[in-house]
């Protein structure tokens, strides 16, 4: 859901990465006509969503560069501290800004608040400073945040398999992630809503992971190669855990995000000359057929239809290989200005749409004119909090990952070849 900083005063970059900003900007885009479509076109929505699931095929998108990026950017830098660092400053900054602004609103009754079980303010405070609640039984503040558990889940099997240096097995592990999604739904493996906190209770959860969750990154941080080793392991096994019992979503559903994932990484691996464009030639065809598979087996199901999720991911698929096929072609620079303010436009435009419906409310009628305007008035306040809030945050987190390393750190951190 994020786009990697970009340097605007080098071309050689901007030419590099803007296929991937085409599409950043092109899946938020779809994201947020989903999302307001219930506002001003909810007679379109009703006729279309069975057919074509827009925020399923977004957010594929947004999955499939996510795996493309993130390893990348790990083994560019070849340290899991400033890894960690880099992820922090370019993630928190401006989802805490919206949190705050949304907080604010509805303490002032100009927007409403989502309802958040009765849990109470530390255990929800707690669970989302993770970004892990999605996964850990509490309600998100803003809809959109749960597929950022998702991404931090991602970010914490890619650190794993780095330090145990596995991580150029992308394409295997994508796989088996997709097997394992058709395997579970094959043999009916159909747990409750969030069973681990059922189980055990949200709180002692939220507790037990958020403790987990930063020992694995204190200790995949440090220097010594058995404590990286041991929070790197911790921390891609609290993921898994997480993703495949307590998630919102079927069970092979979150692992085909996984695997989705994985796939992008794997792209990026054949365009490295890592393996061979075959082996990624392979890996996506079986990834396809067992999310496919694992949709048709399941069925409808209460946040979806079939047809309309299965039509969505193979867009999304096909969208990313017209991306790679098209990466060393000249991007339109509206598309990849689009994408670099994407993130802005992925958590602050459910903002705004909680104000229009606690104030004016939303439409019986389709509004065309009304649907161009709502986007005529979130792409300008976008581009603000990029430049006020997630540029700064980007500069703070690379000021703190400037400090030169020693032969020793270097040593420790071995960087790999890959390149981005």
């Amino acid at each position: 859901m994020e786009s990697p900083p970009l340097d605007p005063a080098s071309p050689t970059r901007l030419s590099r990465l803007g296929w991937l900003d085409a599409l950043r900007g092109i899946a938020a885009l779809v994201v947020v006509f989903d999302h307001s479509s219930y506002t001003f076109m909810p007679e379109f929505r009703r006729e279309l969503m069975p057919e074509f699931n827009t925020s399923r095929y977004g957010i594929m998108v947004f999955f499939l560069v996510s795996g493309y990026v993130i390893p990348a950017s790990l083994e560019r830098r070849g340290c899991v501290r400033t890894f960690w660092i880099g992820r922090i400053f370019r993630v928190y900054p401006l989802w805490a800004a919206v949190v705050a602004v949304l907080l604010a609103l509805g303490v002032t009754g100009v927007a409403e608040l989502r309802d958040l079980g009765g849990q109470g303010a530390v255990t929800v405070a707690v669970a989302h400073a993770t970004m892990l609640q999605e996964l850990l039984g509490t309600p998100n503040l803003l809809l959109v945040l749960w597929t950022l558990s998702y991404e931090m889940s991602f970010y914490l099997l890619v650190v794993a398999l780095f330090t145990v240096r596995l991580h150029q097995r992308s394409a295997a592990v994508s796989v088996v992630l997709a097997g394992l999604a058709a395997i579970s739904v094959a043999a009916g493996a159909v747990l409750p809503v969030s069973a681990l906190s059922g189980l055990v209770g949200t709180g002692p959860l939220i507790a037990f992971a958020s403790i987990a969750m930063v020992v694995a990154i204190g200790c995949a941080s440090a220097g010594s190669p058995a404590l990286r080793m041991f929070g790197g392991v911790l921390g891609g096994v609290l993921a898994l855990l997480l993703v495949s019992f307590n998630g919102t979503v079927p069970l092979w559903e979150g692992l085909v995000i996984l695997a989705v994932m994985f796939l992008g990484t794997a792209v990026y691996r054949a365009e490295h000359g890592q393996i061979t464009w075959r082996d990624a030639a392979g890996t996506a065809l079986l990834v396809v057929a067992c999310a496919v598979g694992s949709a048709c087996w399941y069925g409808d199901g209460d946040h979806f239809t079939r047809h309309g999720w299965i039509v969505a991911f193979l867009l999304a698929v096909l969208t990313f290989g017209a991306g790679v096929w098209s990466r060393r072609r000249r991007i339109p620079r509206v598309l990849t200005g689009l994408g670099t303010i994407s993130y802005s436009v992925y958590l602050v435009h459910p903002v705004l749409l909680a104000v229009i419906d606690s104030t004016t409310g939303r439409r019986r009628q389709d509004s065309l004119a009304l649907e161009v305007a709502f986007f005529g008035v979130l792409l300008p306040l976008c581009l603000v909090t990029h430049r006020r809030v997630e540029v700064p945050g980007q500069a703070w987190g690379r000021r703190l990952t400037r400090r030169p390393r020693s032969h020793d750190e270097r040593q420790r951190h071995p960087t790999s070849h890959a390149g981005t």
